[in-house]
């Protein structure tokens, strides 16, 4: 079992949604993709346009990562040895 932090971080949506959201808002207004490249790269460019706005840090992110280190040890890279 997960701590609080941990679960609220990987089992919300509201990430997922938003960008859901933001792909229909782009495409509802098109009727007709003239082929599926046209619909990859407005997607791609939407996704584009909206990475830029989530800058936000993730909330209690090094609890987080201190608690995914102690768990998964194996798995997570050490961040504190960069070379």
């Amino acid at each position: 079992m997960y701590p609080k932090e941990i679960r609220r971080l990987i089992y919300t949506t509201n990430a997922v949604e938003a960008l859901r959201r933001h792909f229909r808002k782009v495409t509802k207004t098109k009727s007709v993709f003239p082929h599926d490249d046209a619909l990859r790269k407005i997607l791609y460019l939407a996704y584009h346009q909206l990475s830029h706005k989530w800058t936000m840090e993730v909330r209690d992110w090094p609890f987080v990562y201190t608690q995914l280190m102690l768990l998964h040890e194996d798995r997570m890279p050490n961040l504190d040895n960069r070379d």
